[in-house]
């Protein structure tokens, strides 16, 4: 028993503020009419529609159970200094059913992004940062899988189908490991913080952008937000 104190003391001194990190969850909800949506009209590619035996609606708004909201990317703004390279796992984006997926993802810079092409039909993976160079990836049905690399970090970016116009996803280019984007629960988490009070950035891509302050100290903090559509000006 002396042991096994002595042994987790020791790991506490060694991590210093590590062995202190906590994780940042949260909730994320649409306080709004939800509207409804038209689906989307895949009958231009026959190949698309046969891939689909229900009505396919556009990914700019997911709203789930109790209104909960997906697809919304929650950073970290002043994020504390990080030692953390760019992972070695890849973040693959598939295109599938002529949608990518996921809609909205982060990546650290230097992180691979695999790119797959799931349909078997060609798509085109058109990237539109500002900051890094932009890309324009054919992927006939031969091609599978195709790897892009960006190496600045930058905010969200565009990435479209030229050849399927209703096609698009956002990816975030990120100094950091702290992000994650809503699940169809509206929940996010951000891992392995340590103790501070940071502003907590949420994005969305029709509904604006939300910022909250939380205290991390020796443990979870919370944040939650709720969207509603901005008023006209």
């Amino acid at each position: 028993m002396r042991r096994t104190i002595f042994m987790a003391l020791l790991c506490s001194l060694l991590l210093g503020t590590a062995a202190f990190a906590g994780s940042i969850t949260g909730t994320i909800t649409y306080d709004d009419k939800v509207p409804k949506l038209r689906p989307i009209k895949m009958d231009a590619d026959p190949d698309c529609a046969s891939k689909h035996t229900s009505p396919v609606f556009p990914e700019f708004l997911v709203v789930g159970d109790g209104n909960s909201l997906g697809n919304v990317f929650v950073q970290i703004k002043n994020a504390p200094a990080s030692s953390a390279a760019a992972p070695s796992e890849p973040v693959v984006i598939d295109q599938q059913g002529c949608r990518y997926i996921p809609h909205v993802a982060g990546v650290m810079a230097g992180q691979t992004i695999k790119f797959k092409n799931s349909d078997g039909i060609l798509h085109n993976v058109h990237g539109l940062p500002e900051v890094n160079r932009q890309f324009n990836i054919g992927m006939p049905p031969s091609l599978k899988e195709k790897d892009q690399v960006l190496n600045k970090p930058e905010p969200l970016f565009k990435v479209k189908c030229d050849v399927h116009p209703w096609m698009n996803s956002y990816i975030a280019v990120m100094s950091h490991p702290y992000f994650s984007v809503s699940g169809m629960d509206g929940k996010f988490e951000i891992g392995d913080v340590p103790d501070g009070t940071y502003t907590i950035e949420a994005w969305h891509e029709k509904l604006g952008t939300q910022t909250t302050e939380v205290k991390v100290s020796g443990g979870a903090a919370s944040a939650d937000f709720s969207f509603k559509v901005p008023a006209k000006k």
